[in-house]
Parts: C-alpha cells; structure tokens; sequence
C-alpha cells in the first residue's frame, strides 16, 4: 500500500510549520513508501500448512498482528514460550471479567463503571424513568438534559472498558476479535437510546462467542435489542413488513452482497423475523389468547406473537413452517451453514489478519475449514495462521486508527496503566474510527486505503508528538493531578527488537534527535510503526 506523495508533504509541512524536528522529518517522511509499499502476501496460491506452527516466524512480529501491539511484556513472554505456544495461548478464549489479569487499577476502573455493575435490565429500567420524566407534557431542559447526559455516559463506559481491556489485556487476539466481530454486526452509537446497550451488546453478544462457533455469534446478535433496534426490526410486523435488518443480515453478516440470494429471500426472512423484538418494560406478559404459549421475553428480548406471521416461507430453497419464534432459529442455521458463509466470513478474516488481497486458495481453504467444524471460528483462524500467506504477511500491513493509537500507547506504557480514556477517545474520533461511531451497517473498511489520507497522516504525527513527550493528559486522575511524565521508549525492547526493523533514514533521524521526548514522537511516528 503506497501513501500518496501529498501525504508526505503534508505531513513534513506540519513538523515544519510548528518547529518540530527541523530537517530530521525530512529523511524520515521519505522512507515512508518503501516501508508500506511491500506486498501484503505472497503473489502465488497460498500453501496451508498442517497445524499450527510457528517454527520459522519471528516471535515479535507474530505478537505485531495477533495483538494491538507489541510491549515489553508480550514481547517477553513470546521469547520466553517461543511463537507456537504463545498462538495456542492467544486462540483460547477466556471469559471476562474476572479470568484475566490485568494491572488492578485497571481492574479497578472497570469494576466501578455502572455498565460493569448492573444489567442491561436495570439500566433500562433506571433509563425509561429518566426517559419518561424527559418526555413528559412540560418537562424541563433539565429532565431532558439528565436523560441525554446519562446516554452518553453510558457510551463513554463502553468505550473505556474497551480501549483498557486492548491496552492492558493478555488475550490480545481475544480483544481484537472483539472489536473485528462488533465491526462487522456493526450497531450505531448515535440511533436512539444505543448508546445505553453497547457494553451489553459488546459483552453479552459478542465476547463470548469471538473464537466459538459462527452460527451461535450470527443468534447472539439477533437477538440483543441493540442490533434489533438499529435496524428496526421492532417495526418488523405482520401486514407492516420492514426488510431492513432481513436483508442485512444476508449482504453483511451472513452471505455477502454476493451471496446468491433474491430479493424473495430477503422478503421471506423479512417474514420470518416478524415479532422479533424487545420490551423495556417490565411488566406481566400480555394477554395473547392462543398465542399465549408462544410468547417470550427473556431479559430486554421479546418475541410477541400476535406481531408475528405464521404462514409458511421459501427461504433459500427450503419450506420453513410457520411456528412462530423457531423459525428463526432454522433461519439462522441455513445461513450460518450456507457456503456463501462460510466463503464472505473468510475473506473478511483474511483481510483483516493477512491483508487487501488474499489468495482465492487461501480463502478457499479457511472456507472448507468453516464447512467442515460448522463454523469454528478458533479452527478456520488455526486454518489462517499456519498458511505461509499469513507468515509472509508480517510486518507488512497498514495499521488502521486503533492498531496505531493502541500499539502506540501499548509501546510507550507497557503496563503503566493510564486514568484517563478521554485522549484516547478523541484521538480515535479525530482518526475517523470512533468506538461505535460508524454510522452504516457495513462497519469500518478493512483495506489500508482508506486511512492513508494526508489528513490521516498529519494527525498520526501530532498524536505520537503528544504521547512522545507526556503532554496527552492520559495520566490526569479525577482530582486533575498528572502523575507521569514522558515515557522511556529507548528501553530495551528498542535496543533488543525495535532497532533491527528500522531502515536507515528512520535510524538517522533518531540520531539527530534534540531530546528524549523528540527521539520518542520520531519513533512513534516513524513510517515502520504504521505497519504490522
């Protein structure tokens, strides 16, 4: 992946133009294409190689792509388990919050947030109150004010526990799975009161299926009120069908847009998935008559059949028989067992581990690999890791806005736990990668290209400028005391690895450095910490 020449000139202009590192940018912006233009794979068919050994990669670029970046302690323990067992150690999921360790102010913070503390339940059932009070005939700019206050809140919740639990978590692949499967059944942050269900969603539906098995991740999501909601599967009614979430459900998270399903079969999911819902309130079920039997709320989920249409459905060239809320279930199963699946969740992972073009052979296999363990996703990883394609990948792709700020601060803090997500938070926004900020369904883009801009590269520039020299605020408790300097990043993970992956211009230009916070902000934003 080339960044453009402007990129370059923009982004020496800016170091120019506010009197950072006079001459030295020069001879480190020019470096910048022949360390990003490398292939991201090998050119031929890809050979996949039987089980999972990592014999002949080198142990810290496998900790480069399979965690948010490499630090001292990862990179000690790669050396100290060698590269296949730290991988095994990566691909076993380990349930939160109480299974991995993490320094304990970090620990500390996540326990005291409310999202942490209470279910979705009782934070809704808190929220309607605000949300009534708000909605009432006269209520004031105060009651309104409280109840949008207490959203964002909860949304800022969400984003801290995620962005510490990437920084500090040993189950670093777990964690960029995490935000790989959020991304792809993708819910908005700003539709509605979403903003109050994103640590739920993220929790509930995602983490716990992340290396299971596809079909139980596609039914956690369907059934979590916040992708119900963004995609107004609650207007989703007999006699008043809405398609929306039907036919996302087939182009982005099951089939592909190239799946070789109809537009019948998008109206016939549609049909299926009527009722399907949730309930804020908590209250006696509803009295149904002889529907009674079939109707289920179970936490904020609910299915209400009198919404629901009971005639039978041709979907994907089967009959499914009107019989209310299991229909869904059969629905889901077809789709998570089609090939199609199997071949667009392939892909998606390729791209995201090895690169924009991943062998057809490489794919295929992940995809036979999906087909024949039912959609194990820990088993159709194994099937990507041990390719050569994926050896020969390392170190060669673009970083995305948060492989960039997270490998940064990874690299610059170790495990020096920060008390303030707020930087962070806006470095992600300023980026165009906010934590729940896509607005459309499709998620974030995968392909380099698109985080190569000359704004893209002016503001990665001035966020290592921040991190290099201590000034972001990222150590600024509650009562507004900053309680660390600059970090130390000619440490001996530089002098031991980080040395030997930089080219020459990069090394000269760390030379002429000034200052030691100069030296960090050159490092940090030197053209081979953009890649992985």
């Amino acid at each position: 992946m080339q960044l453009s020449q402007l990129s370059h000139q923009r982004l020496l202009a800016v170091g120019l133009r506010r009197g950072l590192l006079c001459g030295m940018l020069a001879s480190l912006v020019s470096c910048l294409v022949s360390c990003t233009n490398a292939p991201t794979n090998s050119a031929g068919p890809s050979t996949v190689v039987v089980g999972t050994s990592m014999s002949n990669t080198k142990p810290e670029l496998l900790v480069e792509r399979l965690s948010w970046g490499i630090n001292t302690n990862s990179a000690q323990q790669v050396n100290k388990v060698g590269a296949t067992a730290y991988l095994q150690q990566q691909l076993q999921l380990v349930p939160m919050p109480n299974s991995v360790t993490m320094p304990q102010a970090v620990q500390d913070q996540i326990a005291a947030m409310t999202i942490s503390q209470k279910s979705l339940v009782e934070i809704a059932a808190e929220l309607e109150q605000l949300k009534q009070a708000s909605d009432a005939n006269g209520a004031s700019d105060d009651a309104r004010k409280n109840y949008q206050q207490e959203l964002n809140r909860l949304d800022k919740e969400a984003q801290s526990r995620a962005i510490l639990r990437a920084l500090y978590s040993p189950q670093q692949l777990q964690e960029q799975l995490c935000w790989f499967w959020f991304n792809h059944f993708n819910v908005f942050q700003g539709k509605a009161n979403i903003r109050a269900m994103l640590g739920d969603y993220e929790e509930q539906a995602i983490r716990p299926h992340v290396l299971g098995h596809f079909r139980e991740l596609l039914a956690a999501t369907a059934h979590h009120p916040a992708m119900l909601r963004y995609l107004d599967n609650e207007q989703n009614a007999i006699n008043h069908p809405n398609e929306n979430y039907a036919r996302e459900i087939m182009e982005l998270h099951s089939m592909g847009v190239d799946g070789g399903y109809s537009q019948r079969d998008v109206q016939e999911l549609a049909r299926i998935l009527t009722g399907v819902g949730f309930s804020f309130k908590n209250e006696d079920p509803p009295r149904l008559g002889k529907f009674q039997g079939q109707y289920v709320h179970q936490g904020l989920f609910e299915f209400n059949p009198r919404r629901h249409d009971y005639g039978d459905k041709q979907f994907l060239g089967h009959t499914i028989k009107g019989r209310g809320l299991a229909e869904v279930d059969e629905a889901l199963t077809l789709l998570s067992r089609h090939p199609a699946t199997a071949h667009f969740v392939s892909k998606k992972l390729a791209l995201f581990f090895v690169g924009e073009t991943p062998s057809p052979a490489l794919v295929d296999s992940m995809a036979k690999t999906f087909l024949a363990t039912d959609g194990d996703i820990k088993a159709v990883l194994s099937t990507l890791f041990a390719s050569a394609e994926f050896n020969n990948s390392l170190g060669k792709q673009f970083k995305d806005p948060q492989h960039y700020v997270f490998s940064a601060l990874r690299l610059a803090y170790d495990d020096k736990p920060i008390l303030n997500t707020n930087p962070v938070i806006y470095w992600l926004s300023r980026l165009g990668q906010p934590r729940y900020g896509k607005l459309t369904p499709d998620g974030y883009p995968l392909t380099a290209t698109a985080w190569d801009s000359p704004g893209q590269m002016t503001t990665r520039f001035e966020i290592a400028k921040a991190i290099g020299n201590g000034s972001a605020g990222l150590f600024k408790s509650d009562n507004g005391n900053e309680s660390a300097g600059f970090p130390k990043l000619s440490n001996a993970l530089y002098f031991n690895y980080l040395q030997s992956t930089l080219g020459p211009n990069t090394l000269k230009s760390l030379e002429q450095a000034n200052s030691p916070q100069e030296w960090n902000t050159l490092l940090l934003a030197a053209p081979e910490m953009m890649v992985r």
